[in-house]
């Protein structure tokens, strides 16, 4: 069976840490861009980072740069995203997705977002004092 399962959500103080995990089954990341979305009830989906196949290139938006990471293990199938110094905007319920790439003018590819086929069932992610 296809499918992405996340899991590491949970209740975190302002300015703690999480980290999220993405697992594969039923394909081969190595073969697959992933990225993290999130969003919160009646508000539109958010991107908020992505990492290419080959476990290079990554991708963040402005409002979690320097504060979240993505990362890949290929070998496990899994991806990765540590969230730290986590804010009172970050709570959300947070999916991952496969993603598109697209060759940059060096041969390289890069992750974007476009033709979101597979989606986790995503993980609730809370700040709160």
């Amino acid at each position: 069976q296809v499918q992405l399962v996340e899991s590491g959500g949970g209740l975190v103080q302002p300015g703690g840490s999480l980290t999220l995990s993405c697992k594969a089954s039923g394909f081969s990341l190595d073969y697959y861009a992933i990225a993290w979305f999130r969003q919160v009830a009646g508000k539109e989906r958010e991107a908020v980072s992505c990492i290419s196949s080959s476990e290079g290139p990554t991708n963040y938006a402005d409002s979690v740069k320097g504060r979240f990471a993505i990362s890949k293990d290929n070998a496990e199938n899994t991806v990765y995203l540590r969230m730290n110094s986590l804010k009172s905007e970050d709570p959300a319920t947070y999916y991952c997705a496969t993603t598109g790439e697209r060759l940059d003018a060096s041969g390289r590819y890069y992750c974007d977002y476009f033709d979101m086929d597979i989606w986790g069932q995503g993980t609730q992610v809370t700040v709160s004092s």
